[in-house]
């Protein structure tokens, strides 16, 4: 084996390239690392990061958090999720004309519960701010005077078009009722929901707007 002692080894051109042995060869360098090393940007193998923690910043962009993962396209979203917003609203004590031939609005003044205030007390209608789909159910209850078919539909912006909303349709009687339920797409932030009723019958007829017989409410679907 040859040794060599030198202080100083450079190109034989000012700012030229120094080449240390050849395509193929292996270059021991013993020793600790000294100074003045370039700091390698590619071509390091992974396996080659024995120690340390990589900050999370470095993986992806986002908010890391104990709530967040690293999705596929290297940014950090919320694990999971919820379904919200949800609601649900009830009647009262108080019965509601329906009138013949008309599409009126059932009443529920009170909510059980609403967690992002979107359901109003006053118009009776689900207005979400969310896109997304939504799973909305209801029920309505006939009083003494019903001898006829009733109409319950949830329906998006009042729309009868295909799409936009669910119906159930039953000859009710006295004290009786139908339920309905299905999913509706809420696609901007204007788009609401509401529960209304149809009947035919000739004259006005009453919902029984008690708690346990009028009821609406939905939730977000996580997708």
């Amino acid at each position: 084996m040859s040794e060599i002692k030198v202080d100083t080894i450079g190109p034989r051109v000012d700012n030229g390239t120094l080449t240390i042995g050849a395509s193929g060869d292996t270059v021991n360098i013993a020793g600790t690392a000294g100074t003045g090393f370039p700091t390698p940007t590619t071509g390091i193998a992974a396996s080659a990061i024995s120690s340390g923690t990589i900050a999370t910043a470095r993986l992806g962009s986002g908010t890391a958090s104990s709530s967040t993962f690293l999705r596929g396209d290297q940014t950090y979203a919320a694990a999971g999720g919820d379904m919200t917003p949800s609601f649900q609203a009830y009647g009262n004590t108080s019965y509601q004309a329906v009138a013949d031939g008309t599409y009126t609005t059932v009443q529920m003044p009170n909510e059980l519960y609403d967690t992002s205030s979107a359901y109003s007390t006053s118009t009776y209608k689900f207005t979400p701010q969310t896109s997304g789909k939504y799973f909305l159910w209801g029920q309505a209850t006939g009083d003494g005077n019903w001898d006829t078919t009733m109409f319950l539909l949830i329906q998006k912006n009042q729309s009868t078009t295909a799409g936009n909303f669910w119906q159930s349709v039953g000859y009710v009687t006295a004290n009786g009722g139908l339920t309905c339920s299905g999913v509706l797409t809420a696609n901007g932030s204007s788009d609401y929901f509401e529960l209304r009723v149809y009947q035919g019958g000739g004259g006005n007829r009453n919902l029984r707007n008690q708690p346990s017989e009028i009821q609406f409410g939905g939730y977000k679907i996580i997708e």
